[in-house]
């Protein structure tokens, strides 16, 4: 059983940045694609980002954040990152941090086993 536990959200001015943590335990970290999805209020969950878990990890970012935002790893310490710059009003959602260990299609919510809880970013215009 793999624990996932996310941290860095918070409130912040249009252009700004945050960077969100997500430490994981329980499980062979190094094994599992890790991701972020986010939902907004009366929205459905979408994705952000993932990072594959090959030695020369593989990213993928969906369309309205790519050049804004950065997804990275770090095995040793079991925790994964999204670096989120040029923060917009429209990003404002609760973002989670998720695990799997066979992801086909890195964009879907339904390839991944373990989720966090979220935490809030909320952007100010």
């Amino acid at each position: 059983q793999v624990q996932l536990v996310e941290s860095g959200g918070g409130l912040v001015q249009a252009g700004g940045s945050l960077r969100l943590s997500c430490a994981a335990s329980g499980g062979t970290f190094s094994r599992y694609f890790m991701g972020w999805f986010r939902q907004a209020p009366g929205k459905e969950r979408e994705f952000v980002a993932t990072i594959t878990w090959r030695t020369i990890s593989t990213t993928y970012y969906a369309d309205s954040v790519k050049g804004r935002f950065a997804i990275s790893r770090d095995n040793a310490k079991t925790t994964v990152y999204l670096q989120m710059n040029s923060l917009k009003p429209e990003d404002t959602a609760v973002y989670y941090c998720a695990a799997g260990s066979q992801v086909l299609v890195p964009t879907s919510a339904r390839q991944y086993d373990y989720w966090g809880q979220g935490t809030q970013v909320t952007v100010s215009s």
